[in-house]
């Protein structure tokens, strides 16, 4: 009897077996809203439902990988999968196979999410590499057959033909487009001799652009230390390539403008400021040359007693003051002797009168002798100044047998500043000499 009733095994796998031989069941398209989301390391299991039921749903890691953007709590798919029966737990569930957005392309919508990814990362708003003004090579990641690469040549050449161009080949549309573009990035960093890199394709669909939205590509850009020039698609079309680049051009004719600059302008700017340079020059040495002959006309040179000339004389006048201080100061203390010998003419007084003579006498010799003191110290510091003075004037130093020689009107400091037959001459405290020179020879060498 008891081989009539199945075992909770048996039946699940028979059941199991039914829903995997059904053809209806075997792939099946469905629309609804995702439920119970959560993004796992592995496997994802989640919900889909719309007003009615719910199905349990599970998208293997190889399928969800392939997704081209990030599912969300509530968001409306459509599914491409089979149905069949998880035999550990009884239940069915939708083994998904493919997932793309409703009402959205996926495209888009990958796109829209990344780039709401990396501005939370802030890789938008970092630092913009400055553009060389005067770049020597430009790298140029390109097809070597299309266009783009026809309108930088055309546009360089014209503008800065002076700078070399060196093509990068690479495929920029297709699965392998973005991973050539890193490549290729990587291989003009690893070089380091360019000062500027191109990247460039035409326009196109979402899906011909849609290698310049990839992420890591976007992250090698940031990284590459060689400024980057983005040229994808047409004016209207903004790539992630684009938002990370350190310039968006337009078109690759803008990309090649912006690159280079206008060598007959530069070439204009270069003679102005030669002249600019030139005319300040002349106006420097002009200044220069107005300077030494003030200095050689000054009295100085001409005249050198004349620097000590002013002090000699507010010597003279201090010393005349001096003297008539002193004078003063003698005549005062005789009225004051004569008064009070005039007081002390009494008899009994005599002797206080005899000792104040002394006194008197005694402060006069004093005074006297400070006097002769203070005017010979005086004297000495008048005569010493003078010797000073005399020690460092330019035609005392000549008399002691010195001279200078000039040349062309021209004082020669070194002897790199002659050659031999030039005509010098040598100027002395009476006089001039005029000679040729026969030979010269430079200390410290041979």
């Amino acid at each position: 009897m008891s081989e009539q009733y199945l075992s909770i095994t048996a039946m699940t796998a028979y059941l199991k077996r039914k829903f995997d031989a059904d053809p209806y069941l075997e792939r099946v398209y469905l629309t609804g809203e995702i439920s119970n989301f959560r993004l796992r390391p592995n496997h994802q299991y989640f919900s889909l439902k719309d007003e009615h039921a719910k199905l349990s749903a599970v998208m293997f890691k190889g399928a969800f990988q392939k997704l081209s953007f990030q599912p969300e709590e509530g968001m409306k798919v459509l599914v491409i999968g089979r149905i069949s029966l998880f035999e550990s737990s009884g239940s069915y569930q939708l083994y998904i196979e493919h997932m793309e957005p409703d009402g959205v392309g996926a495209l888009y919508q990958a796109y829209a999410q990344l780039k709401e990814k990396l501005a939370k990362e802030g890789l938008f708003q970092l630092p913009k590499q400055i553009l060389p003004a005067y770049p020597k090579r430009i790298a140029i990641l390109t097809s070597p057959s299309g266009a783009v690469i026809r309108d930088i040549i055309t546009t360089v050449r014209r503008r800065y033909p002076i700078v070399q161009l060196v093509l990068y080949p690479t495929v920029v549309q297709g699965e392998k487009a973005a991973g050539e573009l890193i490549k290729n990035i990587q291989r003009v960093e690893e070089d380091g001799q360019f000062d500027t890199m191109i990247i460039g394709r035409g326009g196109g669909s979402i899906e011909d652009l849609w290698p310049f939205n990839d992420e890591h590509l976007a992250r090698t850009i940031v990284a590459a230390k060689t400024p980057i020039i983005s040229s994808v698609g047409h004016e209207t079309d903004t790539t992630i390539a684009d938002l990370v680049a350190d310039v968006r051009a337009a078109t690759p004719t803008a990309a090649a403008e912006l690159a280079v600059p206008v060598l007959s302008q530069e070439l204009l700017r270069v003679e102005e400021i030669k002249m600019r340079v030139q005319q300040a020059f002349l106006y420097q040495l002009e200044r220069q040359k107005q300077r030494y002959a003030k200095a050689v006309h000054s009295y100085v040179f001409r005249q050198p007693n004349r620097l000590y000339e002013s002090k000699a004389q507010q010597l003279d006048i201090a010393s005349q003051r001096l003297i008539q201080q002193m004078q003063s100061v003698f005549f005062a203390k005789k009225q004051s002797a004569t008064v009070m010998m005039n007081r002390l003419s009494y008899q009994p007084l005599m002797r206080v009168y005899e000792r104040e003579i002394q006194e008197q006498r005694y402060l006069d010799e004093r005074l006297k002798k400070a006097m002769n003191q203070a005017y010979l110290a005086h004297t000495q510091r008048v005569n010493h100044a003078i010797q000073s003075l005399d020690l460092v004037s330019p035609l005392k130093i000549m008399n002691r047998g010195y001279g200078y020689v000039s040349k062309d009107d021209k004082i020669v400091k070194s002897v790199a500043d002659i050659a031999v037959d030039d005509l010098l001459t040598i100027h002395l405290s009476d006089g001039t000499i005029q000679t040729t020179v026969v030979a010269t020879h430079e200390e410290g060498k041979e």
